[in-house]
């Protein structure tokens, strides 16, 4: 699929950090001493970097938590290389383009940001991954990895920056509406820690008239597999990573060997009165509408075997009945909560099973 990738211990030649030119050796210099004198983000970039260099063919990695427990695996090193190298291609990304990284590199995606300028021979600049990063806005970047927050309190400062790619929380129908006549070609991920980052993307912005006038589904990169099992979610096999099939609890439609469309978790699925409903889609239909944070899920009861439930993140459940116009009688809550704080992730992506808890149904 791919020609020989570079092993994990080579730096390409024209590889800059903050400006400086590095070699694999001089890197463990640069990692003490962002360890020893950065600031808190830089510090957790340094550990990642003394990481990557020891020894070791493996990186343990912490999962981000948002769809269950957070725990920790075991990367293959030269698994990223081949990631980031596959990203490289889709893109087009060429030795000497410059890539502004603004994510916590505790996290997969953080930690292939560096990986892919190390590979691919960028010229990468670190800033402080907060919910509104700081930049040069006048300098012109080739590519850089987003929270769908980050794009948004960013849209007045990335217009030099030529692609962006957008993961780790839902992008919603009001960001996809602020982005469409946005300079940069704007793409969502889809993946997760076990496939190490992401392995198919979504056009959001800068369609071709062929490209509006059909929906858009994620699209795979090359060389990957997808099917479904008999929960309907989807199983990918990323030969580039691992031999193994990856088992999702994503319950999705495959629209084509390359395409798939997400419908929504196996897990928060819902079966009020006997008909199927996806929180997911509930929570779509509700975005830009409903100025808050908010969850759909059930409680139980006696009549329906379950019921929806709508949680907001406010200090009031006090709604105007007419938010819920614009769903169908079955995808209405029955009941309104409120929470004063959600639990989230170090992303701000909601954990919806910690988030629930609290509410003690």
């Amino acid at each position: 699929m791919m020609k020989t990738p570079p092993t994990f211990d080579k730096v390409h030649l024209k590889f800059k950090l903050n400006s400086g030119n590095y070699q694999y050796d001089d890197l463990y210099d640069v990692a003490y001493s962002f360890i020893k004198e950065g600031e808190y983000y830089e510090e957790v970039f340094g550990h990642f970097l003394m990481d990557w260099l020891d020894k070791k063919d493996y990186i343990i990695i912490k999962t981000s938590g948002s769809t269950g427990k957070q725990k920790t695996i075991e990367v293959k090193k030269q698994a990223m290389v081949n990631s980031a190298i596959a990203t490289g291609d889709f893109f087009n990304l060429k030795p000497g383009n410059k890539a502004l990284h603004c994510l916590p590199s505790n996290y997969i995606s953080g930690k292939m940001m560096l990986i892919r300028a190390m590979i691919l021979g960028l010229e990468l600049d670190i800033v402080n991954p907060t919910s509104e990063p700081v930049f040069l806005k006048n300098k012109k970047y080739d590519f850089c990895a987003m929270t769908p927050m980050q794009l948004r309190n960013t849209l007045d400062r990335t217009h030099n920056i030529e692609t962006i790619i957008v993961g780790g929380s839902k992008v919603t129908n009001s960001l996809k509406e602020a982005i469409a006549n946005h300079p940069a070609k704007i793409f969502e991920t889809y993946g997760m820690t076990e496939t190490v980052s992401h392995f198919a993307l979504k056009q959001l912005n800068n369609f071709t008239e062929e490209q509006r006038n059909k929906q858009q589904h994620f699209k795979l990169l090359p060389g990957i597999t997808i099917s479904q099992d008999d929960r309907n979610c989807l199983v990918v096999e990323v030969p580039y990573i691992s031999q193994d099939k990856i088992v999702t609890n994503d319950i999705v439609e495959i629209h084509s060997e390359t395409e798939f469309e997400w419908i929504g978790r196996y897990d928060n699925v819902v079966n009020t009165g006997g008909v199927k409903v996806f929180p997911e889609q509930i929570e779509n239909k509700l975005a830009g509408i409903i100025d808050k944070r908010y969850i759909i899920a059930s409680e139980p009861d006696e009549v329906l075997g379950e019921k929806l439930i709508l949680v907001v993140e406010d200090k009031t459940n006090q709604l105007d009945p007419s938010v819920f116009d614009g769903l169908e009688k079955f995808e209405r809550p029955k009941v309104v909560y409120n929470l004063e704080k959600f639990n989230e992730t170090g992303f701000g992506k909601i954990q919806r099973k910690k988030t629930l808890a609290l509410l003690n149904l």
